[in-house]
């Protein structure tokens, strides 16, 4: 069960998340997978099906953001990218007590529209393309817009024609990327006929908290033909976000005070909490062996901050000057109270004839912003044979306006003098409530999708699935949509891994300590959690699949080689021909990745490495530093007030081939040959304000830091030996490994120095289930070859390629548990921590605090 709200998108499966919508993308990627095609409201909770085991699901999807209508007043698409990451587990703690636990991680880049105003009213930026600056800067004061004939004058970008135009634009800014995690549990009690759900759960991100507690439960009678599902959820969310003042104004506001005295509703810091509590009711009717109804009725009570903290709208004031109006911005002010109501039907038959299945579903959505909201969706379940199964599906979606929704808004007194309104621009008169955020709108959508799965012997199943979207106000029902200004288009894919583990114990496919099928006698033959490529399957046939989960966190003392400096030498030698202004104070990496291995013979195995990354980085100002050069590339200040960068989404995927040299019962020698594919972004952009607005750049993105891109966007290869042996409770090994770049530089203009590496470790079984393990670690990596080809930050020590690469040593301890027995025979979970022992770094560098690695791997 959960509650979800604020963005107009509905969840494929139950999820909370209630933060605003910002000039972002939607708040999650997976719960984009229904086409965002139904508004907030109560999802039920689903019916419970009790099994021994477990299941383990690993899902990766990608929304790209496009389309729009353009014109000589706006020459770019809309630009939003969204990578999503969900892993999820669940056990049996009893026959009849089940825990679910669920990892969700948004990572996007792009913006929605700031707000929406005439043609005539915007200054075209030609040059902005990314970052805070609008790629529309709105004409503060006075402006040639009339208010009777919704027309004005506008200049085209480019040439000194000016033209009478009546259209209606998006202002238009970018943000950098941005990372939300969310983090939730389900504990279920199954009964013969009843069932008790408890959850709750986690969301963070910068500017936005949720915290979220829900209760449901499920009653089966009518010999099961009839299912009762109810429940109540409720959530409280803190907003502590940082209003850039971007607005357009006479008066300007102080970006370093927290409240301008004047106008105290301008605040630049909002910091603020909303609740939403929710409660939902459903029935399922089994009407004939091929035939299902459901209905349900959620009720959802938001109140608090409802406003979206980052949007506005303009306002006109009619001047005594024919043709021309004073022109002003507010931001968002929204309803402190939202009733929402849904109510839902459905009905799906199996048509045995053509051995398929068909869904329909019908969501109506009311609130009392005057929003009314109608989803169709059908779909079709087609197995096509040897597993396969293809499922097409349709939806429309439509809706009416809130009642306090405008493109933009004129103000019906006046007309008024400017002196009239400079006197009194603190009283410049706006509605209660008002909104310019375009999904507030009337208009209509139209998806259509395809997903494909296979489901494989020993319960393990792979979906991969596309789906494309349209929004056109020309979409509502019966007509009457916003203007085409507010159109665009997206694509949704995604691709999932499901392993039911009580599949795989049913089907004999867990092993225990004897007859792994890596064809280790003990299970603390096992390298530590750190060391990739430790072991390979030894029965041609089987599978192996494993999830790998990495931290490192970057603090501390800035270091010059192996000595730690202070920030007069930062500032005066780290940042080339030019002082440094900041320098970073932490660096955080996640790194989330898939094992896939097969083994096709006994002394060759295959592997498939996809990878999920996602890194912050906090900055702080240098003492002694120069004040900046206003002619400089900056590009550090912003993020600075805002928190820092932060990135993440896909990174490179490795395909590897292990083949075995020696294979003894004490001792195993395997060769690791790989190649690293550039999956991963090396052209993510931070936003490019403080170049100088007379420099050919300004406007222009600028490259985030080297250590932040997703991958090396180059072509590698990484070799590895790997040495493992055994004897009674003692293990022990070692690995060289290696990568090799392939390329000299990548599609950003650079590339990251070779690495090597060699490693040594020792374990000891402290159980016939738990054994621990001490390990040392010798690294070298180059410096970087060449630069990024665009706009680049120079004030920090990481946007110099000098600053990256050296020596480094350090000592890891690990614990390594497996199961022996029951549903979950045959997993392995371990851990290990990495604490740095010496840095000697090229250049000026941030030193290491550790890295935690964890992993879970299951062969069968």
């Amino acid at each position: 069960m959960a509650l979800l709200k604020g963005r107009g998108v509905a969840a494929i499966k139950p999820k909370f998340t209630a933060r605003p919508s910002k000039c972002r993308a939607s708040p999650s990627l997976l719960a984009l997978t229904s086409a965002a095609l139904a508004l907030p409201g109560l999802m039920l909770p689903p019916a419970h099906a009790a099994f021994e085991g477990g299941e383990f699901n690993f899902q990766y999807g990608r929304y790209e953001e496009g389309g729009g209508t353009q014109s000589q007043f706006r020459n770019k698409d809309n630009d939003i990218q969204v990578d999503s990451l969900e892993t999820s587990g669940e056990i049996d703690l009893t026959d009849r007590l089940r825990f679910r636990a669920n990892f969700i991680q948004d990572t996007w880049v792009g913006a929605t529209p700031i707000t929406t105003a005439p043609a005539a009213a915007v200054r075209f930026n030609p040059n902005a393309q990314t970052g805070a600056s609008p790629f529309f800067d709105l004409r503060g004061g006075v402006v040639n817009f009339d208010i009777d004939t919704g027309q004005g004058s506008a200049t085209i970008p480019g040439t000194f024609e000016s033209v009478i135009t009546a259209e209606t634009v998006h202002v238009m800014a970018e943000a950098s990327p941005e990372t939300r995690k969310q983090g939730d549990f389900n504990l279920s009690y199954e009964w013969d006929e009843a069932a008790l759900d408890l959850g709750g759960g986690i969301s963070l991100e910068d500017d936005y908290e949720s915290r979220y507690f829900s209760l449901g439960g499920r009653w089966d009678f009518n010999q099961k033909l009839t299912t009762l599902t109810g429940g109540v959820g409720y959530i409280n969310s803190t907003i502590d976000a940082l209003r850039f003042p971007f607005r357009v104004t006479s008066v300007p506001v102080d970006p370093e005070g927290e409240v301008n005295p004047d106008f105290p509703d301008w605040s630049v810091r909002v910091n603020d909490r909303r609740t939403d509590t929710s409660v939902n009711l459903g029935l399922t009717q089994v009407l004939d062996k091929n035939s299902v109804f459901k209905a349900g009725f959620g009720y959802t009570h938001s109140s608090g901050f409802l406003s979206n903290v980052y949007k506005e709208s303009v306002f006109f004031v009619p001047l005594e000057t024919p043709g021309m109006s004073w022109l002003f911005t507010r931001y968002d002010k929204r309803p402190e109270e939202r009733e929402q109501f849904n109510w839902n039907i459905g009905y799906s038959r199996y048509l045995a004839g053509l051995d398929a299945a068909l869904h329909f579903n019908y969501n109506f959505f009311h609130d009392d912003w005057g929003i009314n909201a109608h989803t169709f969706d059908v779909s079709w379940g087609q197995p096509i044979g040897g597993g396969w199964t293809i499922t097409p599906t349709v939806r429309y979606y439509s809706q009416s306006a809130a009642d306090f929704y405008s493109p933009f808004f004129i103000v019906d007194q006046g007309p008024f003098s400017v002196g009239e309104i400079l006197a009194n621009q603190s009283q410049l008169p706006t509605p209660d409530h008002f909104s310019s955020d375009h999904r507030l709108s009337a208009f209509g959508a139209l998806s259509g999708g395809v997903t494909l799965s296979k489901q494989f012997a020993k319960g393990v199943t792979l979906e991969a699935g596309f789906e494309y979207y349209t929004h056109a106000g020309s979409l509502k029902l019966g007509g009457g949509g916003t203007g085409d200004f507010a159109d665009f288009n997206y694509f949704l894919a995604n691709a999932l891994l499901k392993v039911d583990l009580s599949a795989l114990s049913h089907s004999g496919g867990g092993y225990g300590e004897h007859e792994h099928p890596s064809g280790h006698a003990e299970h603390s033959d096992y390298a530590p959690a750190g060391v990739m490529f430790d072991h390979m399957l030894k029965i041609p046939g089987h599978f192996m699949v494993g999830y790998r989960y990495r931290y490192s966190r970057h603090g501390g003392d800035t270091l010059h080689g192996a000595q730690a400096v202070n920030d007069l030498a930062i500032v005066n030698n780290a940042c080339g021909d030019n002082p440094c202004q900041v320098t970073s104070e932490h660096m955080n990496m996640h790194m989330h990745m898939l094992d896939l291995m097969y083994a096709p013979t006994d002394w060759l195995n295959v592997m498939l490495m996809p990878m999920f990354m996602d890194m912050d980085m906090g900055l702080r100002e240098l003492e002694g530093a120069p004040p900046p050069d206003p002619d400089a590339v900056g590009g550090h200040s912003h993020a600075i007030e805002g928190g820092g960068h932060a990135t993440g989404g896909l990174g490179d995927t490795r395909l590897f081939a292990l083949v075995k040299l020696l294979d003894s019962p004490r001792h195993h020698l395997h060769l690791g040959l790989g190649i690293s594919a550039p999956t991963g972004d090396v052209d993510i952009k931070v936003e490019g304000m403080e170049i100088n607005e007379n420099s050919p750049d300004f406007g222009k993105p600028l490259f985030l830091h080297y250590g932040m891109q997703l991958g090396s966007g180059t072509w590698d290869f990484l070799p590895n030996l790997t040495y493992t042996g055994g004897l009674e409770r003692w293990s022990w090994g070692g690995q060289l490994s290696g990568t090799l770049r392939l390329e000299s530089e990548n599609s950003s203009g650079f590339s990251f120095g070779d690495i090597f590496q060699a490693t040594a470790w020792g374990g000891y079984s402290l159980f016939n289930w738990l054994s621990a393990s001490v390990r040392g670690i010798y690294t070298i990596q180059g410096g970087i070859n060449g630069q990024f080809n665009g706009p680049t930050p120079n004030s920090a020590p990481v946007d110099f390629p000098d600053n990256y690469g050296g020596r480094f040593w350090d000592v890891g301890f690990g614990l390594n548990a497996s199961t022996l027995g029951g549903g979950l025979k045959g997993n392995r979970l371990s851990f290990e921590w990495i604490q740095p022992v010496r840095d000697d770094v090229n250049g000026f560098q941030l030193e290491r605090e550790g890295t935690l690695f964890v992993t879970w791997d299951l062969a069968f």
